[in-house]
């Protein structure tokens, strides 16, 4: 009689043993995606099992759900915004940021209102009916002249929506912006850990104020936007899961994810860029759980890979935001290094990108696009 070695049987019974647990866990995957799906609640080590996850068929079956439901709240509309970046001067000296207060080495800017208005006038014949002004906490603009900018846009193009994506500031601050016209506001969070958020923070920016913000913004009438960094340095699962949780407490109206993305000039210079799977499982996972939220594929997402905008939108994202700032400032605002500016991303780009878009199933359209949450 043939005796077998007795590593032969410890393999027979590893291999069996790996395949049973291995099935196991592809079926829990698929339980939490379906209860995603059919907007059930689902607990936090869920959630830690799923983005830990590497199997590429859990990540597509994530994103055909988070696309079905798109379709269910959106259809194929894909909403454009113009983005004007009219100041990268900044009083605060986040760690991760290239417009940093104390990076000696950025060539500082501010537009004009009259700037500003060009690249309304601009992106209105374009098409483009809502403008997201975006800068740095720059005190050269007062509560004062940013209202002044708000309602002289609103004024001229009353059938536009105008985003404020300007940081923190008081509930007086922001309830005269809602008053002088101002629709939306975004306001990452970047991360809902205080620990992290420490870590990615000099001493004098606070969690708490931030979130303090985000519910001040929202109780005002704002729609509010808020979102958080994948692959940020020191981010773990865990502090993932709290964004998601985090999140799902606020409710936002829009939510903008993108991967961390190194600059040169920032002590963060040698971290490791965020990936561009996660980003695609994170989206997809928010837009299961906020069908109607308003989702971008973001910039940073076509920065790290050549397709990342498409397969954004593929993950359920509706939005993207070409560049309507002078290009002549455009690489001036670098937040990150290599941050596209031309091309897709920039208003010039308009015809390609709806060509782009369309090749993919999806549609850009001209809408004001308010969010349906």
């Amino acid at each position: 009689m043939c005796e077998f070695p007795r590593t032969f049987f410890y393999f027979v019974i590893q291999y069996a043993l790996t395949n049973l647990l291995g099935g196991t866990m592809q079926q829990d995957l698929n339980v939490t995606i379906e209860q995603l799906y059919e907007g059930k609640p689902i607990y936090k080590h869920q959630l830690s099992n799923l983005l830990s996850s590497e199997d590429p068929d859990i990540l597509q079956l994530l994103m055909d759900r988070a696309d079905m439901v798109r379709r269910k709240y959106y259809g194929t509309d894909v909403y454009i915004r113009g983005l004007i970046e009219f100041t990268n001067y900044c009083r605060n000296n986040c760690y991760y940021c290239g417009i940093r207060r104390d990076n000696k080495a950025a060539s500082r800017y501010r537009l004009s209102p009259e700037e500003i208005m060009t690249c309304c006038d601009e992106g209105y014949r374009l098409g483009f009916r809502t403008f997201v002004l975006q800068g740095g906490e720059d005190g050269f603009f007062t509560r004062d002249k940013v209202c002044q900018i708000v309602s002289s846009i609103k004024e001229k193009y009353a059938d536009c929506a105008v985003t404020l994506s300007i940081g923190e500031w008081n509930r007086s601050d922001y309830q005269a912006f809602f008053d002088a016209g101002a629709d939306r506001y975004l306001l990452r969070h970047e991360t809902a850990c205080e620990e992290h958020y420490n870590r990615l923070h000099p001493e004098d920016m606070c969690l708490n104020h931030r979130k303090e913000c985000l519910f001040a913004l929202k109780d005002i009438g704002f729609q509010v936007g808020s979102g958080f960094m994948v692959g940020s340095p020191y981010q773990t699962l865990d502090n993932l899961v709290e964004d998601i949780f985090f999140l799902a407490q606020l409710k936002p109206h829009m939510i903008g994810i993108g991967p961390f993305i190194t600059h040169k000039d920032t002590p963060f210079t040698d971290e490791i860029n965020g990936s561009l799977n996660m980003t695609l499982k994170l989206i997809s996972i928010l837009r299961l759980s906020h069908p109607r939220a308003l989702i971008p594929a973001t910039t940073a997402l076509g920065t790290i890979h050549p397709e990342g905008r498409e397969l954004g939108l593929k993950a359920g994202a509706n939005v993207i935001m070409p560049n309507l700032s002078p290009a002549n400032v455009r690489e001036k605002y670098m937040i990150y290094d290599d941050k596209l500016a031309t091309g897709l991303e920039a208003y010039e780009g308009l015809k390609k990108l709806k060509e782009k878009v369309s090749s993919i199933g999806y549609n850009i359209v001209t809408d004001i696009g308010h969010s349906k949450v």
